[in-house]
């Protein structure tokens, strides 16, 4: 919170008037993120005609998550450890549930014929682990665009998969 209030410029006390606590603050954050998921993932199905164009949908949608919302992501992705009951439950729940409709799409993906026959459950944990390793390049920036990081990594996670 110390730092927080040094960043924002303030007081550290002075923050409890506008957040009840850490752990309103990290709710706050966790299900803020989780529900950009979510309805982008909604938003995505209802819009697109097949799983492969779905999937590169989600696939860029993380990695300009994290890209653009780096710090918000980095809290729901590392300290959701932390909630408390029920919010733990509630945000578990959530989190299983979205990559259970991301094995989903990639099931669908294959029986259509569009993806290579492997474990969906691997393959989602394949992408999002490499979106998540995001977070190193977002502590030695190194010179590449974020559009040529988006498009190869879609590029990369997409063709192991696509026929």
């Amino acid at each position: 919170m110390r730092e927080l209030a040094e960043a924002l410029g303030v007081e550290a006390p002075s923050l409890y008037n506008h957040i009840g606590s850490k752990s309103e603050l990290l709710q706050s954050i966790c299900f803020k993120i989780a529900n950009a998921f979510l309805v982008y993932l909604d938003t995505a199905e209802k819009t697109a005609t097949n799983s492969v164009t779905i999937l590169e949908k989600v696939i860029r949608f993380h990695i300009r998550m994290m890209l653009n919302e780096f710090d918000e992501v980095y809290v729901a992705n590392h300290e959701w450890k932390h909630l408390k009951e029920p919010y733990l439950s509630n945000f578990l729940i959530q989190r299983r549930g979205y990559e259970k409709r991301l094995v989903v799409l990639i099931e669908t993906g294959i029986r259509a014929g569009a993806l290579k026959k492997n474990n969906p459950y691997v393959a989602v944990l394949t992408i999002l682990a490499a979106v998540r390793g995001l977070e190193f390049w977002q502590q030695h920036k190194k010179n590449i665009s974020s559009q040529v990081l988006e498009d190869d990594m879609v590029e990369h996670l997409l063709h192991g998969i696509i026929k």
